[in-house]
């Protein structure tokens, strides 16, 4: 497999990594119908352990079974698939290296009343499972929020270490936030600047509203204003990403129309986003709705 241009110069961005880290970075980069240029689609698939498993599957039963996420992923030509250990392990030998897999390391759920999340993952599982990156989630803002960057820190050197890239979940929430506040522009951009600044290789951020929600920040946006529109937004947001050196890709979020996700998906391009990682509203669909709704998604991405 010879790298493209645009792989190597994305490649460069991380000076300190290992050749191991590097070519876990190209797998991903290079994959599917996107490989090689720059722009990545990934398939997470975390939600059960997050909202549960009917709430996440019973729109689409074939879901419930691990390894209809492989083929899904498969199928529609992504770069990577991103689930915890079970549902990884439940496919590994069948789809072993068909796809590179995200090992999400770090798990919540809705039965819990705190802003944290509980590590239910080793690098040595990804490393066994033949990942090439492991998945981490903080939660700037929640009470807990130090701690889960000091428990990144330790995952993420040790990873680094054996030659696994890091992507991190930097989601804001907590007791000074409201929803509007969780994606508020200002947070966005924040939450996408602290993932890069802990060591983060791909930053997944909920993508930004027009609203900015610290006062601290509002003298500075007034006076140096973000154009009120969606692409201007996700630029924002790729600034935030050390000037762009930094791969950064936008969740999917709630189910939501096909015509909204594309929509969002045309802003990302234009704003220089590095692509979507696209859960609930791909796998709830049967996988025909599915796999038409990705190949219209990678499109965009094409250009």
């Amino acid at each position: 497999m010879r790298l493209t241009p645009k792989v190597q110069e994305i490649l460069s961005w991380y000076e300190s990594d290992n050749p191991g880290t590097k070519a876990n970075l190209a797998r991903i980069l290079m994959q599917g119908k996107l490989g090689g240029t720059g722009r990545m689609v990934i398939l997470p698939v975390d939600q059960g352990f997050e909202h549960g498993p009917a709430r996440s599957f019973a729109p689409n039963p074939a879901g419930y079974d691990p390894r209809y996420m492989f083929e899904l992923a498969l199928e529609a030509g992504l770069n990577a698939y991103a689930a915890p250990l079970g549902m990884i392990e439940a496919g590994a030998a069948t789809y072993a290296g068909c796809i590179p897999t995200i090992l999400k390391v770090n798990s919540s759920n809705s039965l819990s009343t705190t802003k944290d999340q509980a590590v239910t993952a080793t690098v040595q599982d990804a490393l066994r499972l033949g990942c090439s990156a492991i998945g981490f989630t903080i939660y700037p803002g929640s009470e807990f929020q130090f701690e889960m960057m000091e428990e990144l820190r330790e995952l993420a050197a040790e990873a680094k270490a054996c030659g696994l890239a890091v992507v991190v979940w930097s989601y804001p929430r907590g007791p000074m936030l409201d929803k509007v506040g969780e994606t508020a522009l200002d947070i966005c951009a924040y939450a996408a600047h602290m993932a890069a600044l802990t060591g983060a290789h791909i930053i997944k951020v909920k993508p930004p509203t027009a609203a900015i929600s610290l006062d601290a920040a509002k003298k500075t946006y007034e006076k140096n204003p973000v154009d009120n529109d969606a692409a201007a937004r996700f630029r924002h947001v790729v600034q935030a990403c050390f000037g762009g050196r930094r791969l950064v890709v936008f969740s999917g979020g709630e189910a939501k129309g096909t015509e909204d996700i594309l929509n969002e998906v045309r802003a990302i391009h234009a704003g220089g986003g590095n692509g979507s990682i696209m859960g609930r509203n791909a796998f709830q669909r049967p996988k025909a709705e599915a796999l038409k709704l990705l190949s219209d998604i990678i499109a965009v991405y094409q250009g």
